[in-house]
This record gives C-alpha cells, sequence and structure tokens, in this order.
C-alpha cells in the first residue's frame, strides 16, 4: 500500500504531470482536430506538467507530514524554484529562440538549406499556465489522498 508513504508522494506528482500532458494533448486535439502525440513529450503549453507535478507533490508531502513539517517546507522550497524556472527562465530562452530562428531565416533566405533546424521556440510557461499547473498538481494529491488512495 503506498498510502502515507513517499511512494505516495512519488505517485501524485508523477500523475499530476501525466494528466496535464494528456489534457495539453485533448487541447491541441480540440483546437486542430488532430491527434498530435509529440504533445506528450514537449514542454511549454497549459497547463504546466511541471508545475502539477511538484505541486501534486509537495502538497501530497504537506498532507502525509503537516504543512509545518521539514518535509513539506523543502518540497515546497523545490516546487516554487521549479515553477519560477518555468515561467521565467525557460519562457524567456524560448524568446530568444524566436528570435534567433527569425536571424537565421533573414540571413539565409537566398539559400534556405543552410538554414538547419529550427530552435525549439515553446519551452516556458506564462504566469498563467503555471498557476493552472500548479491548481491541478494540488487537486490530484488531495483527491487521491482522500478519496481514491485510502
Amino acid at each position: 500500500m503506498i498510502y502515507n508513504t513517499g511512494l505516495e508522494v512519488l505517485f501524485n506528482g508523477i500523475l499530476a504531470a501525466i494528466i496535464a500532458q494528456v489534457l495539453k494533448l485533448i487541447g491541441y486535439l480540440i483546437r486542430y482536430r488532430q491527434f498530435n502525440f509529440k504533445i506528450l513529450t514537449t514542454t511549454g503549453g497549459m497547463p504546466s506538467s511541471h508545475s502539477a507535478g511538484v505541486i501534486g507533490m509537495a502538497v501530497t508531502a504537506g498532507l502525509i507530514d503537516g504543512y509545518t513539517s521539514v518535509t513539506f517546507a523543502i518540497a515546497m522550497g523545490y516546487s516554487l524554484v521549479v515553477m519560477y524556472d518555468a515561467a521565467g527562465v525557460r519562457r524567456a530562452a524560448g524568446k530568444i529562440a524566436t528570435v534567433l530562428n527569425r536571424i537565421k531565416e533573414d540571413i539565409y533566405a537566398h539559400k534556405p538549406e543552410l538554414i538547419g533546424d529550427k530552435l525549439k521556440e515553446l519551452l516556458g510557461h506564462t504566469p498563467f499556465e503555471v498557476f493552472v499547473g500548479a491548481i491541478l498538481g494540488a487537486a490530484i494529491a488531495y483527491l487521491n489522498h482522500y478519496y481514491f488512495l485510502v
């Protein structure tokens, strides 16, 4: 049984991240009316699976050990770093990739075969995508802890 153990923390974090990725796939299907299974392995988009996963783990740690425990404090601190990175550093890197791709297209407009592969532009998240991922992770942790894993 994984209830009230570290395995529950891991399970809820992984489950939250997987559900976030599946929601991205469903969103893509609704928007473009076609399946794109690459969505399941890419970064960026709504909701943030990174946020869902780390908050799912942190909330589960809080439910098990208490919200004043060292375990929860460490998990929440880690979660805040991951979410800051997703909305800040990785998002900025994605914007830089967009600019570099445009520069490459302009420089090699006369010889497009020299451009090479485009840099991945969707690396991070908007603050709203991070927030929705965090809410999703917390909800999954809570529901699993109190209703499904008992």
